[in-house]
């Protein structure tokens, strides 16, 4: 298949999933918002991190974010470190309300692919998503296992987190692994999981 034709199916494809116009009364730019502080990190839950992951400015990016805090979606927590910064987090009624997201037709879709499938689409699009990310200048974010910040292997000694980010010099939970995060870099293999043959 032409590789043109490639870019043209994945970009129908984001079109259609993320819905027209209004859907349970957010645009799709501000589901965007919701889905992305629904995945991110406790490091990457801000209004730069935001920006970075979708492209656009800071400008833009607070606006989107003003609206969802105005609209009950989003709080700010000020640092205790550095009082200018903010971390942003989803309130209960947004996560009641990612049950109404539009993509949730192709959440289905990909569901209903065979697992090995599921797996090599997954690793050819993360490929496709480095280069052109990489071609771009734009940070790739990704998931703690294949980062090279990653430290710990589950087991936990006395006084010692079972998994750490290098990076930060902070001690990760189980739930973190699995959580977008600005400051990924990609160099670790991802871990071979039982039953995904």
């Amino acid at each position: 298949m032409d590789s043109r034709v490639i870019a043209e199916l994945i970009l129908h494809l984001g079109r259609i999933a993320s819905g027209d116009g209004f859907v349970s009364g957010l645009t799709p730019v501000q589901w965007a918002g919701l889905r992305y502080f629904a995945q991110a990190n406790r490091f990457s839950r801000t209004p730069s991190a935001f920006a970075a992951f979708h492209g656009t400015t800071r400008g833009t990016a607070s606006q989107i974010i003003k609206g969802l805090v105005a609209d009950g979606y989003l709080k700010q927590t000020r640092s205790k470190t550095d009082g200018r910064s903010v971390r942003l987090d989803l309130t209960k009624k947004a996560r009641a309300f990612l049950g109404d997201d539009p993509i949730e037709a192709l959440v289905r879709a990909a569901d209903a692919l065979p697992l090995r499938v599921r797996g090599n689409f997954s690793a050819v699009l993360q490929r496709l998503l480095g280069s052109v990310a990489l071609e771009a200048g734009k940070p790739l974010f990704g998931t703690c296992e294949t980062c090279v910040h990653f430290e710990g292997d589950g087991c936990c000694q006395e006084g010692m987190s079972a998994y750490e980010c290098g990076f930060v010099k902070e001690a990760l939970t189980a739930d973190e692994l699995e959580q977008l995060c600005i400051n990924f870099e990609s160099g670790k293999p991802a871990p071979t999981r039982v039953g995904t043959a």
